[in-house]
């Protein structure tokens, strides 16, 4: 191994793992690394420990410390059971945990039952693959004080990884992820890990939790006389090979769907997603076979949820009758606009009701909610912000709709994350509210953006794999906050907004004002027209995300083209003075 050439530390960790008590199979791996002479491959598995974020940890499969492997699943679990035998000390602990379709996810879920179990905590364990949703509803259900759903989303087959959740049903916040964090750090040797399982604290669960589970999304429905009149509303559904089959066909019908017509073969649960590049519906390829078959069969809707139905992608027929993909923004204000206004006609807005969004998300939102004379609530990027507030305003005010702009929405108070399965019903009934008043979901769009402002967003994500990835995209960061630029696509930038020193900066006259938010490494353009471009390493791809949003008034249906090519111009101009 010496002849690579590779860092002490890295070198270190290798030998460790070799000598170490790892199973044969794993070592085998890092021998045949070592033998094909693969430095690239060696650096990146264990040139750090996998970091146990605010979320848990994603990243991709096999051998080292800083892939998802049994025993870097086993460390996150042994330390998020001491940190729960000590806060719950004097109580059995109880933790739900589900898993979804990828490659290993079973075998990883059984792992980390196994050493909750050995470390005395009561586990849930779903009996087969459940969407993250459900485990967030079983969670509250079941009264438990933490659960873990293993799923890397939405990411290539090579990932996987360990959303971990708290009593209220949604992901770790402050101060819980950062106390989690430390106690999985102290996990230094294998020999920390109680992996041998306890057989008497395992307890498996399915359908029950299923039929509970169901019938609290069906008592979401708002218009239960309109599905009925539109029961036989075309739609077109997608898993992409994971949990959505399971459990969305079984929601639309609760709610009196009864032509859904699935995509047979992404119906196949298949941790390799066979037939997509990515098993991501915010691309348009993964859609590509559920728009083929919408076309087939002259369908109303398309929907397509991630491997584990926590985001789903919606298309829709344009004017000429061709289905297009509509973005998170656009979906998400139709839906909004769809509640509030079902929810205003019942009588059941009022002041204590509100709405939640991120901070880049579409701002047409806060419009809506306004006209509404609904509360909209900004938060930072992550549901788990929205859940966080949800759990703070309980018994306080009525939480009506959230989302972001990617993909993910939750309508109900039933669970504490987003809900693809909730999201594809209220989505069908959207689309029902609306045929049955001889209009379309296009036609409902083009009119927010006549009444609202046409706002048109775009998301740019620039991929940095590895090491030397990371440290570029910490070297981007850096540079535009010391060379903040002073304007954007001709426009000039009025107010720069920096989460992670919580402060927002009048860029005329300097003044300096505090964000009453977490601290979060994004900033925040914004223009005197109004534009936004907010920048945002991710916390769970090696990614920098730009989000870039522009509007303008909207005069006609017959001006919608031009009105689109001139927004899509300031975009692009105000990319380009980025670097982008």
């Amino acid at each position: 191994m010496e002849h690579l050439g590779l860092d002490q530390n890295i070198e270190n960790n290798i030998k460790k793992w070799l000598s170490g008590d790892y199973d044969d199979a794993t070592k085998n791996e890092i021998k045949q690394l070592i033998d094909q002479g693969n430095k690239t491959e060696l650096i990146d598995s264990f040139y750090k420990d996998l970091e146990f974020g605010t979320g848990g940890l994603r990243g991709i499969m096999g051998p080292g410390t800083n892939r998802v492997n049994k025993y870097t699943l086993g460390a996150a679990t042994q330390g998020l059971s001491n940190y729960l035998n000590h806060l719950y000390k004097g109580q059995q602990v109880r933790v739900a945990i589900a898993h979804d379709n990828r490659n290993n996810s079973n075998i990883f879920a059984k792992v980390v039952a196994d050493v909750f179990s050995a470390n005395g905590i009561e586990v849930y364990f779903f009996e087969g693959l459940r969407p993250t949703p459900e485990l967030s509803f079983a969670i509250r259900a079941l009264g438990c004080q933490s659960g873990v759903m293993l799923t890397a989303s939405h990411n290539p087959k090579e990932y996987n990884g360990y959303k971990a959740y708290g009593a209220d049903g949604g992901q770790l916040v402050f101060p819980h992820d950062e106390a989690v964090m430390v106690e999985v750090a102290k996990i230094s040797d294998l020999s920390d890990i109680k992996f041998e399982r306890i057989d008497a604290n395992v307890h498996f669960i399915g359908k029950e939790m299923d039929d509970q589970y169901l019938d609290a999304l069906a008592k979401v429905s708002i218009s239960k006389d309109i599905i009925q009149r539109q029961k036989d509303l075309k739609i077109v559904f997608s898993p992409i090979h994971g949990t959505g089959g399971v459990s969305v066909p079984p929601a639309l019908a609760r709610f009196g769907f009864e032509n859904v017509i699935l995509v047979e073969e992404q119906m196949v649960i298949d941790g390799n997603f066979p037939t997509v590049i990515y098993p991501n519906p915010e691309e348009a390829e993964a859609l590509t076979m559920a728009l083929a078959k919408a076309k087939e069969v002259d369908a109303d809707i398309v929907m397509a949820t991630d491997p584990d139905a926590d985001r789903v992608g919606l298309a829709i027929k344009n004017d000429q009758g061709a289905f297009i993909l509509l973005n998170g923004n656009q979906a998400l204000c139709l839906l909004v606009n769809y509640v509030l206004t079902a929810w205003e006609k019942a009588g059941k807005l009022n002041a204590d009701t509100y709405v939640m969004k991120t901070i880049v998300t579409s701002y047409m939102i806060d419009k809506i909610a306004a006209s509404k004379g609904v509360d909209c609530y900004n938060v930072l990027t992550g549901f788990k912000y929205i859940g966080e507030v949800m759990t703070q305003l309980e018994g306080k005010k009525t939480f009506i709709l959230g989302g972001e702009e990617s993909y993910g929405y939750l309508v109900g108070d039933h669970a504490r994350d987003k809900d693809a399965v909730v999201a594809c019903c209220m989505f069908a009934e959207l689309a029902a509210w609306y045929k049955d008043q001889g209009e379309s979901m296009y036609d409902a769009l083009i009119g927010l953006y006549k009444t609202y402002g046409f706002y048109k967003e775009k998301l740019i994500s620039i991929t940095k794999k590895g090491k030397a990835g990371a440290e570029e995209i910490k070297e981007m960061m850096d540079n535009y906050r010391k060379h903040t630029p002073l304007n954007l696509g001709g426009q000039k930038v009025v107010m720069l907004k920096d989460y992670k020193n919580a402060t927002s900066k009048n860029m005329v006259t300097g003044e300096i004002e505090k964000i009453d938010l977490p601290s979060s490494n994004v900033l925040q353009f914004f223009t005197e027209d109004g534009s936004i471009i907010s920048a945002r390493p991710s916390g769970t791809e090696p990614k920098i995300k730009f989000y870039c949003s522009v509007n303008t008034v909207l005069k006609d249906k017959a001006a919608f083209e031009a009105t689109e090519t001139a927004l899509d111009q300031k975009l692009n101009a105000m990319l380009k003075d980025l670097g982008i």
